[in-house]
């Protein structure tokens, strides 16, 4: 079924946007949304240079060419991560403070914010899924019935994935809180 499909889609979009916001350890998809001015074009930073994490708390960049060393420095203290680099001229380290309560607890408004967005996009693939049952219903396709046994499963399968989100949006909020 390729609502299914659209809306499983949707949920792992959600989470891969979970996975950019921080926690108190280090974790190089916190920069996958970053990408770099280089040679005119915006570039992904993961295109750009080898991220890794050495320990919990350090992120470090290794770029495949020495001269985007400053542009990847200049893309994340643009970036709103709130991170400072430090550039030895051949790797950049970030390293990760430890979170505030109050810096946590806004990093869960923002994990509940892209919960939202999440549940938006479903319900705007359950709207065009009920459309077009409607228009194969008035087209003489579908029974009155059939029509509403349809718009059924596409709400029950829309429930079942923003109870989905709302579990990841739960276990992310769970890892945020967590000192």
């Amino acid at each position: 079924m390729e609502l299914e499909a659209s809306m499983r889609k949707s949920v792992e979009a959600t989470q891969r946007t979970f996975n950019t916001i921080r926690t108190g350890r280090a974790n190089p998809s916190l920069l996958d949304k970053i990408s770099v001015e280089y040679y005119g074009a915006e570039t992904p930073l993961k295109s750009l240079a080898t991220i890794s994490t050495p320990d919990s708390t350090t992120i470090q960049i290794q770029p495949f060419d020495g001269g985007s060393l400053g542009l990847i420095e200049k893309a994340i203290a643009m970036s709103d991560l709130g991170l400072t680099c430090n550039n030895d001229g051949k790797v950049i380290r970030i390293n990760i403070p430890p979170l505030t309560e109050d810096r946590r607890k806004e990093l869960c408004k923002v994990a509940a914010k892209y919960a939202e967005e999440g549940k938006v996009a479903l319900r705007n693939i359950r709207r065009d899924g009920i459309d077009r049952i409607k228009k194969q219903e008035k087209d003489g396709e579908l029974s009155e019935d059939q029509s509403r046994d349809e718009q059924d499963k596409v709400q029950k399968l829309t429930d079942r994935f923003i109870a989905e989100i709302e579990k990841h949006l739960a276990e992310k909020e769970a890892d945020i809180l967590k000192v």
